[in-house]
This record gives C-alpha cells, structure tokens and sequence, in this order.
C-alpha cells in the first residue's frame, strides 16, 4: 500500500464524533486515470483562443470521451484490483473514468489503510462518513487518482453564503416597466428589475428565435423553482413576454421539482427568472439533483451525456476550496474543460463573503469551483453607478495555476496592489472573479410575494442570459456559440463597464480594492452589450 491522499487536521467547521459504524455501507466513487486530458487541454485552448485558426470548432461527445477514457492497462488494472476483492462497479461518467462501489466502513478502512469516522458540521448538525487519510495498493499507483468521498468534505457546500435571502416587500417608491432608453430609471438606485438591468448594460428585449440554443441552471439542496412564481414575476416586470412562459425540467438521481406553494426555493426561483426574465425568448432548463448525489459533478457528466447540451449553464452555490482535495477538485475541474471542448459555457457564482469565510487564521479563504481555470467566475455589483459589492468573493486560488489568458491581467493588478495582504493569498493562484454583474436590491417573486434578494447568485444567471442572448444570435448567424468564455473575456477587456470603486473585505481585513482594469472583486467588470456583440464578430 501506499499513501494516496491525506488531511493534517479536521477542516474548520467539522468535529470528529468517533469511528464510523463498521456496518454503515458507503458508496465510493473511484477516478481512474484519464487518456489523454493533456491532449485535450492543448485542444480545448486551440478551440477557445479567438486568434486560433481552429477558434469554435468544437468536439463531438464521442471525440471528447476518446480523449478522456482510461488507457486499458488503467482498466485491466482496476478490474484486477475489483475481481480480488469481489466487488462489483458501475461505470457513472460517459467516459467511463469514474467508477462507483458500495461496500461497508469495515472494508474500505481494509481495502484503503483508512480510518472513516462520524464528522458533525457544527452549524448544520449534518453528519458525514469520511477518513483523513487513505492509501491505495501499488498495483494502482497511476492508474487511480481518487476515492470519493475520503478526504473531501463538500457539506461546506450549504454555506449561507452561497444561498440568497430574500428580503419581502419593496420600498414605496419602486416603479416598474420596460427601459425605452439608454438612461437608468430612477428607481433602480433602490430596486433592480430587469428594466434596470436592460438599460445598465443594453440587453436586448427582442425575442431569441434558435431553440437549439439552451441556458441551463442549476438546482440542488433541494431548492424548487416555482412556476407560478414565475409567472407572477413576468407579469410585474416583463410585461412583453407572455406570463405563461416557463421552464423544462431535467432530473438527476431522484431530483424533484414540487409546485407547492410553500416548497419554492428563493435560490431556484433567483436563478430561473434572471434567465427567463433577462433572456428573451432563449429555452432555459432547470437541472435538479436528488439527494446523495455531488451535484458540481452530477451536473457536468449528465450535460456531458447529451448529444447537444445547452450552451450556457449558470450555477448560484459553491464551496470553500479547503474542502476538496487536490484530486478531486482537479478532476471536477476537467469536467468543464471537456463541455468546454462541446462548446457549454459553465458561469458559477464566485460567493457572498469577500476575501473569505473560514479563514482558518488570517489567510483569505478561496472558493471553489472559481478557481477551476475552465469555468467563468462571477462577481456582484451593487448601487448605480455601479460600484463593487463587498460582499462579492474574489482572490487566488491555491490548487490552480493562473492561467496564460489572464496574464496580463492580474500580473498588472498585482504590480499596483504590492504589499498590501502580502502573505495572505497566492499569488501565482488562478485568479478570481472573471467578470461582474449587479448583484443587490434585485427584485424577484418568491412563495407569491414580491421581494429584494443579493448576492453573487443574483449575478451568474443575470451574465448567463446575456450569453444566451448571444449564442442565439450567433446561432442564427450561421456562427458558433461562445463555449468557454474566459479567453475571449481577456481580449476583450474594452466591452465591460470597469468597476473602479469599491472592496471584498473579510478575514478581518479590507480585502482586494477594485481598481481600473481587472480586479478580484468585480474581474473585467460588467457586460455592455454592444460591444460584446462586436467582440464577437456580431
């Protein structure tokens, strides 16, 4: 045996409540070794990088699954390794590089040198089975890059400060309508509804017309969008669109979508009128995922199942990076870049509490996914003008690499911050937001009521319309939709409005300062149509 993965300490938020029971039956997943994923790096860049000869030609399901697939000595490895100790494994990624086993406590602490215990979330109470270190025969050494869940704990997934609150009522002197000008309503200064937003960065109100052209969002935590909810909040503030327009529904391990009244979700009902109400016309798809599933992961792979996946989906919840493991987060992290090589557009919000929660002592404290250099982080504005909201989560991360796309970008901001939380954050980390978007004051309907909700939640659907919106007039164009963002961003920097006001504090310091250029708290800033449009060859 040798040793694979392991933790020094329990994470911050967790307690040991003593050895797992021995009978407790886990369901393990175990990442195998990926084909080519060098390879598909290389092309998935060549595909992104406007400049590039080969820019939007995207791959098939099936050229992308040859890349990712095992070699077969990592196959004939593994089912050596299963057929010894008779047990049994399901193929769950198209690909067919992460397996699933069931098996008790009592063998996998056998089978892997581990020592799985009870852990308490303090705020929650929730319990979860993992260990702090586990090891791998050496029969498997570079065959098998993990086994999930062991050392990575995701429950810090239902931090409060990925899930939008919802404030009822609204001040007495907010209008509504449809903007017929470039000029900002009044009213936006205390409220923001899609009329605000259409006039602060010039969305378009004329019906999307390619329904190949999808936007997906995402649901988990049992959050429910609610369709009535829905209805009341096109009535209100889109009246254009015909009120009964709504949403599909996809499901994932047992996932569910009930319409009580009282089983809304204020995150699900967020996300899925910022698409609907802001993206005119485009199909938005609801994704929601049952219980006992990672849903960072369920969602990509099942995105990845299909033959033509939307071409956007946008993600309101997150994690603290401490919580995943190196091998874990970078396997998660080649899932977008493989719906990357399909050409989906994966924009996760970047996170309500400034330079961090959980600082663990005084350095800042990164989420995750945002750090994952092939999704499109999403910081949150506030006030108009717009300045940064201090709670939008920006810095480094410290699993990734900065990436070569954004450079310039950071290496310029890093020379006018110098010194300042010098020691607190790495430097050389993929940095983090990419772009903004209005995130406080934003008017939605939720359990009937009209009422205010913030938080980068609110930004990452408000920027996914405006990518549908897009795609579908590439689309029609006889173009190809966007794919991964970020290279293009970067290039791009003269088609966002930059946010030069503002900062992210926390950890009991002042934060990033948003400055001219890119900055960790609002990335590039926030869209102005038009010059996207140009941007991409509309």
């Amino acid at each position: 045996m040798v040793l694979h993965e392991r933790r020094d300490t329990v994470p911050p938020g967790f307690v040991s409540n003593g050895p797992a029971s021995s009978n407790y039956t886990l369901t393990l997943r175990l990442g195998l070794a990926q084909g080519d994923i060098v390879g598909l790096e290389e092309r998935v860049i060549l595909i992104s990088t406007p400049s590039s000869a080969d820019y939007g030609k995207f791959m098939s399901k099936e050229q992308v699954e040859a890349y990712v697939a095992p070699k077969q000595e990592t196959t004939t490895a593994m089912q050596d390794f299963l057929a010894q100790n008779n047990l049994t494994a399901k193929i769950v990624t198209p690909a067919g590089d992460i397996l699933s086993i069931d098996l008790t406590v009592e063998k996998a602490n056998s089978l892997f040198d581990a020592q799985f215990q009870t852990f308490v979330h303090t705020a929650t109470q929730k319990r979860v089975v993992r260990t702090l270190h586990y090891s791998i025969p050496v029969s498997l050494k570079g065959h098998l890059d993990f086994v999930h869940p062991t050392t990575v704990f995701p429950e810090l997934l239902v931090s409060d400060t990925f899930i939008a609150s919802f404030t009822p009522g609204l001040p007495s002197n907010t209008t509504h309508g449809t903007a017929t000008s470039s000029s900002v309503p009044s009213s936006c200064s205390s409220v923001i509804t899609p009329a605000c937003l259409q006039a602060l960065y010039g969305i378009p109100t004329t019906p999307a017309t390619q329904t190949s052209n999808q936007i997906g969002v995402s649901g988990l935590l049992n959050q429910y969008a609610n369709q009535a909810d829905l209805k009341d909040f096109l009535t209100a503030l889109r009246t254009d669109i015909n009120p009964s327009t709504t949403f599909t529904l996809e499901t994932i391990n047992n996932g569910q979508n009930p319409q009580g009244p009282s089983q809304a979700g204020v995150e699900a009902d967020l996300d899925v009128q910022m698409t609907v109400g802001i993206a005119t016309g485009v199909p938005t798809v609801f994704i929601s995922v049952g219980n006992g599933v990672d849903g960072f992961l369920a969602i990509p792979q099942l995105l990845l199942s299909q033959s033509n996946p939307p071409s956007v989906f946008t993600t309101s919840y997150g994690s603290n990076e401490a919580g995943y493991s190196p091998a874990v987060a970078s396997n998660l992290c080649n899932t977008y870049m493989q719906l990357a090589a399909r050409g989906t557009s994966a924009l996760y919000a970047s996170g309500d509490s400034g330079v961090g929660s959980n600082c663990n002592g005084a350095a800042f404290a990164p989420t995750y996914p945002s750090g994952c250099p092939y999704i499109t982080s999403v910081g949150a504005t506030t006030g108009v003008p717009e300045t940064a909201a201090s709670f939008s989560t920006g810095g480094f991360s410290n699993l990734f690499a900065r990436p070569s796309y954004q450079d310039a970008a950071v290496s310029g901001y890093l020379a006018k911050l110098g010194g300042t939380n010098s020691g607190l954050y790495n430097a050389s980390g993929r940095a983090f937001p990419d772009v903004a978007a209005m995130g406080n004051n934003v008017e939605i309907f939720y359990q009937g009521s009209a009422g205010l909700v913030a938080g980068t939640s609110c930004s990452s659907p408000i920027f996914a319309a405006i990518v549908g919106l897009l795609n579908d007039e590439l689309v029609a164009a006889g173009k190809s939709r966007l794919g991964f963002l970020n290279p293009l961003l970067y290039s791009s920097a003269s088609a966002f409005n930059d946010i030069t006001t503002g900062s992210n504090p926390g950890c009991g310091t002042n934060g990033f300062p948003a400055e001219v250029g890119w900055d960790p708290v609002t990335g590039l800033g926030t869209p102005n149509y038009a010059a996207l449009r140009a941007a991409v060859g509309l």
